[in-house]
């Protein structure tokens, strides 16, 4: 019974942390899920003083290790990796912990850069208002190290752009608007809404077909999405969902999700287009 007043309580806490660790859903619900097992079997046979802390302390350590574990077996990833798309995550119960920056496609990429240990440390700091001396807890790292840590990843993390001062709406317009220009073939209206120097990310794991480096410009950008609009099935359908806290698309074929696209926004236009093919990381949004 306490157990589960506690991943009700927690649950949500926890699998934005191990989200925005890992930058996959299914390994975040497998390390949530694995944390509670852990404590079930640990609050057995001793008193557990703060749930809430040793709780994070297990999923981070299992997110490090996690990374780790992928570093290790020196896995060379095919093409562009991009986290698995949070969709419609407005509707879903950790909502409250996910503060849209902070699970924006761009955001979760610079987070790679850094290593496990500033990772978590920044994440504890700068997204959900740890004080040192808790993050030293949770890390088992004295609060004079988790505060060096810090430092030296908010400096890593300094040179991302800033965000757009778009609102929600006039974002979600603009995606609209570009969606029904490309399904029209409306060239000219598609460089509009684009600024002259974006920038098209793909991630296909070597799964499907995608392309391997970025592809830059407008104008390269809108050829290659009227190219993959005429390969489109008949039964192909695009619907508008909230991706990773910003407006996206989410693209169905034969009921089957095969593309989630998200994209930034610099000076109210569209900046970067990150598109997630890789069937794996699509898994978790298949009715």
């Amino acid at each position: 019974m306490e157990t589960e007043k506690l991943y009700q309580t927690y649950k949500p806490l926890l699998f934005s942390i191990a989200y925005r660790m890992t930058g996959s859903v299914a390994d975040a619900e497998d390390l949530v899920q694995e944390a509670f097992l852990t404590y079930n079997r640990v609050s057995s046979e001793k008193v557990i003083e703060n749930k809430k802390a040793y709780l994070c302390k297990i999923v981070m350590n299992s997110s490090i290790d996690k990374l780790r574990s992928v570093a290790s077996k020196c896995e060379v990833y095919v093409g562009e990796w991009l986290p698995e798309p949070l969709v419609d995550a407005e509707n879903d119960p950790f909502h409250t912990y996910l503060m849209k920056e902070s699970i924006s496609t761009a955001y979760l990429l610079l987070l790679q850069q850094l290593s496990e240990d500033e990772r978590a440390v920044f994440l504890l700091r700068e997204v959900f208002q740890y004080s040192y001396e808790e993050i030293a807890v949770i890390i088992e790292k004295s609060s004079t190290n988790c505060r060096q840590i810090f430092h030296r990843a908010k400096k890593s993390m300094e040179n991302r752009p800033k965000a757009s001062t778009l609102d929600f709406q006039s974002m979600r317009s603009s995606v609209e608007q570009f969606t029904m220009a490309l399904q029209k073939g409306n060239i000219h209206k598609m460089l509009e809404l684009m600024k002259t120097d974006s920038v098209f990310i793909s991630d296909g794991g070597g799964k499907v077909k995608a392309a391997l480096n970025p592809i830059y410009t407008s104008e390269r950008i809108v050829f290659l999405f009227t190219s993959i609009m005429k390969k489109l099935p008949e039964n192909s359908r695009m619907e508008f969902e909230v991706v990773n806290g910003y407006p996206g698309v989410v693209v169905s074929i034969n009921g089957y999700v095969a593309y989630v696209i998200s994209m930034e926004f610099q000076d109210d236009k569209i900046w970067r287009i990150y598109m997630v093919a890789n069937p794996d990381k699509l898994e978790h949004l298949q009715k």
